[in-house]
């Protein structure tokens, strides 16, 4: 292998990252008060690009008819003030580079930057998360160019971050009617673009709108929406045909677990005659579930309305560890079944997200991982001395440069959110570069896919399994355990030993927790996690698995509430739990039905959390047995303060019982419902 002289070997016979000499960027013709050429003449890279399989520190199978012009994208959105804040990077070698040579050298072609109109208090004093503005969005775009990189323009029009759960308009449109902020986006999209071109940016892309699925600029109303989109869409045509270029047009949704919602957002702004050429997805496995999910919304779009498709943000975690102080968006524990945090899953999900867009056809246009160089300003190794001081100097940094997530200058816009919660980057841990800045083999995965990449096969993890043991039942062990290769194909399961001392001290009669040893044929040792408790006849009670068909949820409006959100954050375990909120007034309930249950005395119980309650809001989980209702009455107390509310002494006589969460609400409430336990006690 040549992994620690990658870039000197395959430069010369295998990648075409050559200097090309006074290629002429972004020409074409601009109008002004006289029509002048626009031709700015760049000094550019070309992306890497492999003729053969090659040998690294990672294996990569080869995606079979991979574009050329497959969309091979980083969003660096914070690198302005990364550097500003004295961070640097280095190449696979050790050897300090500037990062857009590294990442054209790693087969990166395109990159993707976010603009917020004013992100800046009254005194100037920058919001964080990068400072993005539209200068900030030309100085990363001109930089782009010149390693022969294209940029996809995120407009989020908003003044800081806009997601699903916060889309606030920009200062100063905040008292405006939505065809009056129609009129200001389409001048504000259209000077934006003008600057960041005139800098000598490529721009091939321009998203209107960031992860949208609730709103944009404070309208929630998709006619209104509708407005602001094509008016953005208008702006970008314009300056297209004013600059001689090709720019596409793109939407950004998210949440793929939830098709329906996809499926109503893409009829309504079809019916209101948004005409983008893009369709954006976010897509974090964490958050938003299985592959399957992923697939079914771009086969939806593209087949139904014949758009383009594309993943705008994904990620993945090589390490659990936190680097900066700030705490991460996800640390361990929130690896789902089989995957686990290392530099070749961040390899594997870079491949399998990719083949997922590839897979689409043509029309499938590639991928943009999400702030792979957000490092921490200065690595933080909590067991030395000088811990402490590099934690200040760290939160010096990201209030002068803007390089955390959010400062406190923030508070004057997003008062409830980074006004409170600001710092540094909780995606550190999710970088293709590691703590100190150097970039990690994983980077290199977009170079290798194509025609892959090879290495000796390794162990990468053996998952660790769990036994859970109804109180007074036999224990029961596997007698395999599963083991995950670097190259996937060679996954197996392999005979395993359990230490019979550790097994033979467990009492299934008393309800705790253990870990016994086991070992394999070579000797490794391995481990499995046993819970003894009462048992939960509640099928999928956390909701984890993505068949849903044992519950029923009745509502007055199903389409919109409640909805299995995959978020970790929002969820007492795992990552999906029922999640509700609207604009108007909420009634639902989720129920399960059990039957083939002893009769008894049984407990229900659920995980409840949520906020913006009002006073006559009423929230209650119940069971029905026969003829009788048994309720239990409970509140939500605020985000993460999770109540246990207890139905207890529901007698079960001939086998079966409905039990489930009642709610109604005041619109904007808030809250999801996790967990749902139903033990027998007697």
């Amino acid at each position: 292998m040549f992994n620690s002289t990658f870039l000197k070997k395959v430069s010369c016979l295998l990648m075409v990252s050559c200097l090309v000499a006074q290629t002429l960027i972004g020409c074409g013709s601009k109008d002004s008060e006289t029509t002048t050429k626009y031709c700015v003449a760049k000094q550019i890279y070309t992306a890497t690009q492999l003729s053969q399989q090659v040998e690294s520190d990672i294996y990569v199978e080869a995606i079979e008819g991979l574009s050329d012009d497959f969309i091979k994208g980083v969003d660096i959105s914070s690198i302005i003030a990364q550097e500003n804040s004295g961070v640097k990077y280095y190449n696979i070698d050790g050897e300090e580079e500037d990062i857009f040579k590294i990442l054209a050298d790693a087969g990166v072609n395109y990159i993707r930057v976010r603009v917020w109109n004013d992100p800046y208090d009254s005194d100037g004093n920058g919001y964080g998360g990068g400072n993005c503005d539209a200068q900030t969005a030309a100085t990363i775009g001109k930089r782009a160019a010149e390693y022969g990189m294209k940029l996809l323009v995120d407009f989020h029009y908003s003044d800081f971050w806009a997601d699903p759960a916060k889309q606030f308009a920009p200062k100063a449109w905040a008292d405006k009617t939505a065809d009056e902020k129609a009129e200001l986006l389409y001048e504000y999209t259209k000077s934006a673009l003008e600057t960041i071109l005139d800098a000598g940016a490529n721009v091939g892309m321009v998203q209107l709108g960031n992860e949208i699925n609730n709103g944009m600029s404070g309208e929630t109303v998709w006619k209104e929406i509708s407005k602001l989109l094509a008016k953005g869409i208008d702006a970008v045509n314009e300056v297209e045909t004013d600059y001689g270029m090709d720019i596409l047009t793109a939407i950004h949704l998210t949440n793929v677990d939830n098709l329906d919602k996809i499926k109503t957002i893409t009829e309504r702004l079809g019916n209101n005659g948004v005409d983008y050429d893009v369709c954006a997805f976010s897509y974090y496995s964490y958050w938003h579930g299985d592959y399957e999910n992923l697939t079914a919304a771009m086969e939806y779009v593209h087949n139904t309305y014949g758009k383009k498709v594309m993943v705008a943000e994904f990620s993945w975690a090589y390490t659990g560890e936190d680097g900066d102080g700030q705490g991460n968006s996800i640390s361990t524990g929130d690896e789902a079944e089989g995957t686990t945090f290392s530099v070749q899953e961040q390899a594997n999900i870079i491949h399998d997200v990719s083949e997922l867009v590839s897979n689409i056809g043509e029309d499938g246009l590639g991928v943009f991982y999400w702030e792979p160089a957000w490092i921490p300003v200065n690595y933080i190794d909590w067991s030395l001395d000088n811990a402490e001081e590099l934690y200040e100097a760290n939160k010096t940094a990201w209030e002068t440069y803007g390089s955390g997530w959010a400062s406190s200058y923030s508070s004057d816009y997003d008062p409830n959110d980074a006004g409170v919660y600001y710092g540094g980057s909780s995606w550190d841990n999710q970088a293709l570069f590691d703590f100190n800045g150097k970039a990690l083999a994983s980077l290199y995965t977009f170079a290798y896919l194509n025609y892959g990449s090879t290495t000796d096969l390794a162990v990468e993890f053996i998952e660790t399994p769990e036994v859970e043991v109804n109180i007074g039942s036999a224990l029961e062990l596997p007698d395999t355990v599963y083991v995950h290769y670097n190259n996937r194909d060679e996954n197996k399961e392999l005979a395993v030993t359990w230490n019979e001392d550790e097994v033979s001290v467990i009492d299934t009669n008393v309800e705790g927790e253990y870990t016994v040893k086991g070992t394999l044929d070579d000797g490794t040792v391995v481990s499995c996690n046993i819970t003894i408790s009462l048992f939960n006849w509640i099928e999928n009670p956390s909701f984890e698995d993505t068949d849903y068909s044992m519950y029923t949820i009745t509502s007055d409006n199903s389409a919109s509430y409640p909805d299995y959100q995959t978020k970790g954050s929002d969820a007492y375990t795992g990552s999906v739990a029922v999640h509700f909120w609207d604009t108007s007034d909420m009634n639902f309930s989720i129920e399960q039905t059990v039957t083939g249950l002893e009769n008894g005395t049984y407990e229900f119980t659920v995980m409840a959390q949520g906020g913006d309650i009002g006073e006559d809001d009423t929230f209650y989980i119940y069971a029905k047995v026969g003829d009788e209702i048994y309720t239990q009455e409970f509140t939500l107390a605020g985000y993460a303060n999770w109540q246990t509310p207890v139905l207890v002494s529901i007698p079960v006589t001939d086998g079966e019982v409905t039990v489930g969460v009642s709610v109604s609400a005041t619109a904007k409430a808030w809250g999801t419902f996790d967990d749902f336990y139903l033990y027998k006690v007697d």
